[in-house]
């Protein structure tokens, strides 16, 4: 009876492990099938956005009586609901004030009660969103994409990275402008919630990087000289005379070198690649930057939300919110940079800033300082980021890519999996 007992327990023992590992096997195997799929959709969804990107012509938008979102990364809670409470509009759909409605331009519209009654009803079940500069919520140009290819669900999210903090702007070895870059980043990670500690280790690490490589903002043509590869060279190296023709061939085959030069162009895109994989590798402390300053139902503020880890130079005064324009601001003042900023927030609610003379025409008793930041601002945004997102079963595959757009020109820098 006990030799039995002992029997089926270890029989019992022995289903139970199998069990288990075959399950264990399915689940991997599962795994697989599904991350292939992600992958696939994620790699297809991402060759889509860039063939399409010639297309897209980001317009900015009048924004003159809903609220501005460049101080959301800074409310808490309570601020945020409060400001939203005075929203004109429910994600588009005018909210009542009194027998006139606001439209998503500022425009005032005479509606019917009939449309006032259906928009208040709409309004119960459709959240509120602050719009950005594009009309989205900030930083998106456009509306996020959302489809499926087979399994696979996909979100393609594109993003304004002059809106963003350039992260290269703190390995500039300028001396005339470090104290004003120092300054900058310290408003920045000081709005953000970073702590001294905090703020010195980033410091650190940034200067690693700068180690590796400098950053510029200014390229000029280069000429280097090439070494041709010719015949006569590659048979004098395999030649073992050792007469004095051989060594006068080698030498003049040494000597045959043709002049390159190296365009403004060129240079700029091999630093846009070499930032790339500099700012998304492990000398970047990432995790230090993702923690949450805010988190609620409705928002999730981080440090890293606010950075361009790319070879961005310029930020977008149309489209940053405050503390990335009083950082690139401080580039003409330390004391007049919260002014410019504030001035610049209230007047592009209105009407987007043409181009700079535009900017300083508006802004004309701050001229001479905006003059100082020319080389850090502009009006019309070139860098944007694609977020791709694949979801297939359990398994999830993204990735990001970087690129410039000239008019209909566009250039791809890199692109970063997830």
């Amino acid at each position: 009876m006990l030799v039995t007992l002992v029997v089926l327990v270890v029989l019992s023992t022995l289903g139970y492990t199998l069990t288990n590992r075959v399950a264990a096997q399915r689940h991997r195997q599962q795994y697989i099938m599904d991350y292939c799929k992600a992958r696939y959709g994620c790699d297809s969804a991402l060759k889509y956005a860039l063939a399409t990107l010639e297309d897209l012509q980001p317009e900015l938008i009048s924004r003159p009586n809903e609220p501005d979102f460049s101080d959301l990364f800074f409310l808490s809670e309570q601020e945020y609901q409060d400001l939203l409470s005075e929203s004109t509009t429910y994600n588009g759909i005018p909210k009542k004030t009194g027998s006139n409605y606001f439209d998503s331009y500022g425009n005032t519209n005479d509606i019917s009660d009939s449309d006032a009654d259906e928009a208040d009803e709409l309004s119960r079940f459709i959240p509120i969103v602050i719009s950005g500069p594009y009309g989205p919520p900030w930083p998106y140009v456009t509306e996020p994409i959302e489809f499926e290819i087979g399994s696979a669900k996909l979100r393609i999210e594109i993003e304004d990275e002059n809106a963003k903090y350039p992260l290269g702007w703190m390995l500039l070895t300028d001396k005339n402008v470090q104290l004003e870059v120092e300054a900058g980043f310290e408003t920045f990670c000081e709005w953000m919630r970073l702590g001294t500690n905090e703020i010195s280790a980033m410091k650190k690490q940034l200067k690693e990087v700068s180690q590796i490589k400098p950053f510029k903002l200014e390229f000029k043509p280069i000429s280097t000289y090439v070494k041709n590869d010719s015949k006569e060279e590659s048979k004098s190296k395999q030649s073992t005379k050792k007469g004095r023709a051989a060594v006068r061939q080698q030498r003049s085959a040494r000597q045959r070198r043709s002049r390159k030069t190296i365009s403004v162009a060129n240079q700029l895109a091999r630093q846009n690649a070499d930032f790339a994989r500099l700012f998304h590798s492990s000398l970047i402390d990432t995790e230090m930057l993702a923690r949450p300053t805010i988190v609620s139902e409705s928002r999730k503020e981080s440090a890293l939300k606010y950075i361009s880890r790319w070879a961005c130079t310029k930020v977008n005064v149309n489209t940053a919110p405050r503390h990335v324009l009083e950082a690139a601001f401080t580039f003409g003042g330390l004391s007049d940079a919260p002014k410019i900023a504030e001035e610049v927030i209230q007047r592009r609610r209105v009407q987007p800033f043409a181009d700079l003379d535009d900017l300083r025409r508006s802004l004309l008793s701050y001229s001479d300082s905006i003059k100082k930041c020319e080389d850090y601002i502009t009006t019309t945004s070139s860098f944007f980021t694609i977020k791709v997102t694949a979801v297939s079963g359990v398994a999830k595959a993204s990735a990001v890519a970087a690129i410039t757009k000239e008019g209909d020109k566009v250039a791809r820098i890199a692109v970063v999996p997830g």
